[in-house]
């Protein structure tokens, strides 16, 4: 069974997803998928804007700066990868540029995407 703090860090998690991709979408972008998976990772947001295609890894924390410092080299290797497996199975996207960005979610701060 999932102790009460998983389950409130996973509601978190979400609810920072559903932040991002409401802020993404007010710059134009479409949602083409959240959280994919495939052999290669998981990547917590697909969006398109335009001749643009970018991965997203989502980071909520208590502020901005501690959610930048959580993305790992490891875990930009991993949604690169991931992104390398999604376009391969979607040949109409290759011709697309593509990009790894990061959304941080910080409570009571608009978010911040770099």
């Amino acid at each position: 069974m999932t102790r009460p703090s998983r389950r409130r860090a996973e509601r978190f998690g979400r609810g920072a997803e559903f932040i991002a991709a409401w802020y993404l979408r007010l710059k134009g972008f479409g949602i083409l998928h959240r959280r994919y998976r495939n052999p290669g990772g998981e990547i917590d947001l697909i969006a398109r804007r335009g001749k643009l295609i970018i991965f997203v890894e989502v980071k909520a924390r208590a502020d901005t700066r501690d959610a930048a410092e959580a993305i790992t080299p490891r875990q930009q290797r991993r949604i690169r990868r991931a992104g390398e497996i999604f376009l391969a199975a979607a040949p109409e996207l290759v011709a697309l540029n593509s990009r790894f960005d990061a959304v941080l979610v910080a409570p009571w701060r608009l978010p911040v995407h770099i």
